[in-house]
């Protein structure tokens, strides 16, 4: 459940985002037709040479991280951080959706912009504390590796194999673009998209 929940979301997510603002789904179909030429399926050798399919799917988990809040710590010490005191044993919680948020961290957070990522090297691993979808440390999730490959594999096919018309002729700038807190970020509203296929020609 784990697994599964997380990436359907987030390529919902990725999606929504692609057809919510589609001068960036275009660079994005552009980059893949020029590196792996229109209609072709992405390989895994192709993640290195497509770093603004890479920048979408970092800018959906700063904006969409799947699961909002990681999983609980518990303080070992007594500590005091930014001001705070947290008692030895206390449990936090660490909000990755509003660090991925925070004014103070990054430029216009509220907007959707894989351009902030390019030439930047910030990534998902664990190591940069302003993007941490999959936590850090001894507890970061195991499934990492296999989450970012069929990520960035699915993504890329959608882009790159199909052209994208929502249904109901709903405009992109009309789209619902609010989520709905649980376990894991959903949309309150599924994303409801009709796919044709491109050919390779």
């Amino acid at each position: 459940m784990a697994g599964t929940d997380t990436v359907t979301s987030t390529i919902e997510w990725a999606m929504a985002e692609l057809l919510h603002n589609p001068n960036i789904m275009s660079k994005a179909k552009a980059e893949l037709n020029q590196i792996i030429g229109k209609g072709n399926l992405v390989e895994e050798s192709d993640i290195g040479k497509l770093p603004y399919l890479q920048a979408i799917i970092k800018e959906t988990f700063r904006l969409h991280p799947a699961v909002p809040l990681l999983l609980p710590r518990k303080a070992e010490i007594d500590l005091e951080i930014n001001g705070y005191k947290v008692p030895k044993g206390a449990q936090v919680l660490i909000n990755v959706w509003a660090i991925g948020r925070d004014p103070n961290l990054w430029e216009n957070p509220n907007e959707f912009s894989p351009e902030r990522f390019l030439g930047s090297d910030i990534d998902i691993k664990g190591r940069n504390f302003e993007l941490t979808p999959f936590g850090g440390g001894r507890r970061i999730c195991p499934g990492l590796p296999l989450a970012i490959r069929v990520l960035f594999l699915m993504l890329g096919l959608f882009i790159n194999c199909f052209d994208w018309e929502l249904e109901g002729g709903i405009k992109s700038e009309d789209m619902n673009m609010d989520d709905k807190f649980g376990l894991t970020l959903e949309k309150a509203q599924p994303l409801l998209a009709v796919p044709i296929k491109v050919s390779n020609n």
